[in-house]
């Protein structure tokens, strides 16, 4: 059985969770690093983490690490690949770059490099060489340039080439044509469930949940259904695909879902346009009938239960709103918290620390969460 070497990426300060999401999927040797993790395992893995990933955005196949001083070194590398194995040339491809040194500092130039010397390899080898396609390539080049050699223990400005094996991002479920303003990505919202200790087995509620996201990620996760059902990936383009195991790995997730949720999902909003992209979505995944979506004002706002767990991504002011205007929000947040969710544990995700202070508790935790590149806290409500 053949070990590869794999990198997920991932939103840059979520790589502590995504290293232990890799590990319960099977993976080795995993190992965080910025804005991503890196493991080992085999090509079932590779098919696995794909399906099954919540929180990464792509998974890397890693060909090759060698030096980058300059062009001419990087395009010398390239070409000790032998991309026949990957590519021929009635297939397209293109070059993702990411990263710089001193000589590298351009990505576009960067991405030159490496294209070159894949398609004069290909002349070489074949009299003909594959076309570009930059929206839907059948093999999507990775090449991240990192380390400028400056200090006596480097190896010298370096560069990883890898093969993308998932194509559109894994955020992208697929169920979510509807969105409100602002809307949280499906990995972030699955990101806050964990950090926020949620298990299908507690009552979910979010009072200001716009097109759904986290109560339909809380639903999918409650019915056990795998994100990565019912899309594409880049690696069944990929020449060594095994489609049987690949049938195996989707009939294995079809058989592992569960039919209903094992505590209430709640999610309500007062804008009642909303609410119906948000009942929508959860049609389009698959949990129209284990959640409740209501057009409900957050005043009006009831828990369906003596305790569980609320998340909510109130505005801050960054997009919607203005801070001024938010402050009358936040203190009604706050008094609907205290007077009516007793028994519960609150998380607020929030931007703005000056607005927060208007909600009137007091955090036991505030997790640092980016959101969209914002720089944000999560903030945990002991609610008695």
């Amino acid at each position: 059985m053949t070990t590869y070497r794999y990198f997920a990426t991932a939103a840059r300060g979520l790589e502590p969770l995504v290293a232990e999401e890799l590990k319960q999927l099977g993976a080795k040797a995993v190992e965080p690093g910025f804005a991503g993790v890196g493991f080992e395992g085999d090509r079932a893995l590779l098919y696995r983490v794909n399906l099954w990933g919540r929180l990464p955005f792509r998974v890397l196949l890693q060909l090759a690490e060698q030096g980058s001083r300059d062009a001419k070194q990087l395009y010398r590398g390239i070409q000790t690949i032998d991309w026949s194995q990957y590519l021929t040339p009635d297939q397209t491809f293109a070059v993702r770059a990411t990263g710089k040194n001193r000589q590298l500092n351009h990505t576009h130039f960067t991405a030159l490099q490496v294209k070159n010397a894949i398609v004069d390899q290909q002349r070489q080898q074949y009299g003909e060489r594959s076309s570009i396609d930059t929206e839907a390539p059948d093999l999507q080049v990775n090449v991240h340039i990192g380390g400028d050699g400056s200090s006596r223990s480097s190896k010298g400005p370096r560069a990883t080439i890898s093969l993308d094996s998932t194509g559109e991002s894994l955020h992208r479920r697929g169920y979510r044509p509807a969105m409100g303003e602002a809307p949280l990505k499906e990995t972030l919202a699955a990101a806050l469930l964990k950090l926020a200790d949620w298990t299908p087995e507690q009552p979910f509620l979010d009072p200001l949940c716009g097109s759904g996201t986290l109560p339909i990620e809380a639903a999918r996760q409650a019915l056990n259904i795998a994100p990565g059902l019912g899309r594409t990936f880049a690696f069944q383009r990929w020449s060594d695909f095994d489609a049987a195991l690949w049938d195996q790995q989707q009939d294995e997730a079809h058989m592992e879902q569960r039919s209903a949720a094992a505590a209430p999902i709640v999610g309500s909003d007062r804008d009642g346009a909303v609410i119906q992209q948000a009942q929508s979505n959860a049609a389009m995944a698959g949990v129209a009938e284990s959640i409740t979506l209501q057009q409900k004002a957050l005043l009006d706002m009831t828990p369906p239960t003596d305790h569980g767990i609320i998340i909510c991504n109130p505005p801050y002011g960054e997009r919607i709103g203005t801070v001024e205007m938010l402050i009358p929000f936040y203190k009604q947040l706050g008094d609907v918290l205290k007077q009516r969710c007793r028994g519960w544990t609150a998380y607020v995700l929030c931007g703005n620390m000056a607005l927060a202070k208007h909600i009137g508790l007091r955090a036991s935790r505030r997790i640092p969460v980016l959101n969209g590149g914002i720089d944000c806290r999560l903030l945990r409500y002991e609610l008695y």
